[in-house]
């Protein structure tokens, strides 16, 4: 990352004991320089590349890439192929059958703008590009300290942007929004990235990111402080 912090993202890592490092994502109109195509081959959804950042890897992303998983490519604004357009409909059509969604939540799935686009994924302290957003997987108190940060640093709002289904639809939420967003995944995310049942998504807009962290250590020290208070409570004032 660019410019000096005085709390880095692995010390952010370690004050929230998270399981996975903090991934960067870029959305950009061409290939971010100094970064390689992905070369793993196909994956089964868009959202396997989080996985993959989370294990370390740097790559970039064309829209071909992604088009296995037609809700995914859908919400990060690229269209399929003329002969592939169908699957759009025929999974929408199947989450319908079984009443997982109702065609009238489509058009509130937040999309990002439409076109061709080179998506970057990378662990955020070994990112080369400047991310679009910053996505974390947290258990819930972990997400309620990074909250409390994005809120110090003027990156969320009291009242929260929260996704369920899909997963991937935090990206556009966060990015277009230019507000810390939440998700709660969705079951072909957890499938496909192995999220933990205890964990959710936080999403952050990249360039509030360093902001957010700067804030981490206060929001910590001052959770540390309200614990010592309510816990003295509890010795101090009995149920009736």
């Amino acid at each position: 990352m660019h410019g000096s912090m005085s709390t880095s993202a692995p010390d952010l890592q370690m004050m929230l004991e998270l399981r996975t490092p903090p991934i960067a994502v870029g959305v950009f109109d061409a290939p971010p320089a100094g970064l390689a195509h992905w070369s793993g081959g196909p994956v089964r959804a868009g959202c396997a590349f989080w996985q993959k950042a989370w294990d370390g890897e740097a790559f970039y992303t064309v829209p071909a890439d992604h088009f296995n998983c037609a809700v995914g490519a859908y919400t990060h604004g690229m269209p399929l192929p003329v002969e592939r357009a169908h699957e759009l409909e025929d999974t929408i059509g199947l989450m319908v059958q079984h009443r997982y969604l109702d065609l009238a939540e489509v058009p509130g799935i937040p999309t990002l703008p439409g076109g061709d686009k080179f998506v970057a994924y990378a662990p955020v302290e070994a990112a080369a590009f400047e991310p679009s957003v910053v996505l974390v997987a947290a258990k819930p108190a972990q997400a309620m300290l990074l909250y409390e940060a994005a809120l110090k640093a003027g990156a969320g709002n009291a009242l929260l942007n929260v996704l369920g289904r899909p997963g991937c639809g935090v990206i556009p939420l966060a990015h277009n929004g230019q507000t810390t967003a939440l998700s709660f995944g969705c079951m072909g995310n957890r499938t496909f990235t192995g999220l933990p049942d205890e964990e959710l998504y936080v999403a952050i807009p990249g360039d509030k990111w360093q902001a957010v962290v700067e804030r981490l250590r206060e929001t910590i020290t001052a959770n540390d402080a309200m614990s010592s208070y309510y816990r003295g409570k509890l010795t101090t004032i009995q149920p009736g």
